[in-house]
């Protein structure tokens, strides 16, 4: 009797593993097909914000164009949480990505501006590439837990960010430089923690695992364009 009632727990673990197994394989598959996608509306967006001027609009007025930024991003980040369980889930990301195009379009148009400023663009591309491959790979070989490591790294994003908007009024390049650099830090351990996330079950809905996960490539991707295109600069004086 008490064989058999072992067997039989055993055996309903194998099933519990593999339907585990199987939505951590579907969510990750499905996260990574619909992050390759979301980078499609965020090139157009980049495109359309250059061609038509509104980058240049940005450039401008930093003040509003930040106020615009934090009120269509975290509209249309609430829209994709709210709807992250049917199809408008996807629509809102793919709008949301168009969205963070067009705001991107502000830094790439200052970068085109620049000596070898295709190649800056590459060079952080290919940077991009190389961080999340490397993040991707320990996500899914470590076996550490990560959740507590998380909440520092959020509490750093805030300073971050607090940091990054009073620099927008004062200009002063040293600190926009610092900023990139622990940015890429920061935003690069995000990419481990929310991949992890997908990995050990702790996230099971891909919209939000996409959201997620673009948004660390994004802030890594920027900033890497901030510093390589600064130390351009620099080479040129």
């Amino acid at each position: 009797m008490n064989n058999y009632r072992s067997s039989q727990f055993r055996a309903n673990n194998v099933v519990i593993d593999q339907n585990g197994e199987i939505i951590r394989n579907n969510v990750l598959r499905n996260t990574y097909w619909l992050l390759a996608v979301s980078l499609i509306p965020t090139v157009l967006g980049a495109i359309i914000g250059m061609v038509s001027g509104i980058n240049s609009g940005m450039l401008s007025n930093p003040g509003l164009s930040t106020i615009v930024f934090f009120i269509g991003a975290f509209s249309l980040m609430s829209c994709i949480e709210k709807n992250k369980n049917n199809i408008f889930g996807v629509f809102f990301l793919l709008a949301f990505t168009f969205f963070m195009g067009i705001m991107l379009s502000r830094l790439l148009g200052i970068i085109i501006g620049m000596h070898n400023g295709t190649k800056i663009i590459a060079m952080s591309f290919g940077g991009t590439a190389i961080i999340f491959s490397v993040m991707n790979f320990l996500a899914n070989t470590t076996k550490r837990d990560l959740s507590n490591f998380a909440k520092w790294v959020s509490i750093g994003t805030v300073v971050i960010l607090i940091a990054a908007v009073a620099n927008i009024f004062m200009h002063i390049s040293a600190l926009t430089l610092t900023i990139s650099m622990v940015s890429i830090i920061i935003f690069s351990s995000f990419i481990l923690i929310d991949i992890q996330r997908v990995v050990n079950n702790g996230e099971t809905n891909y919209i939000s695992a996409t959201l997620a996960i673009y948004l660390d490539i994004y802030n890594v991707f920027s900033n890497l364009l901030i510093i390589i295109g600064f130390m351009n600069n620099n080479n040129r004086e």
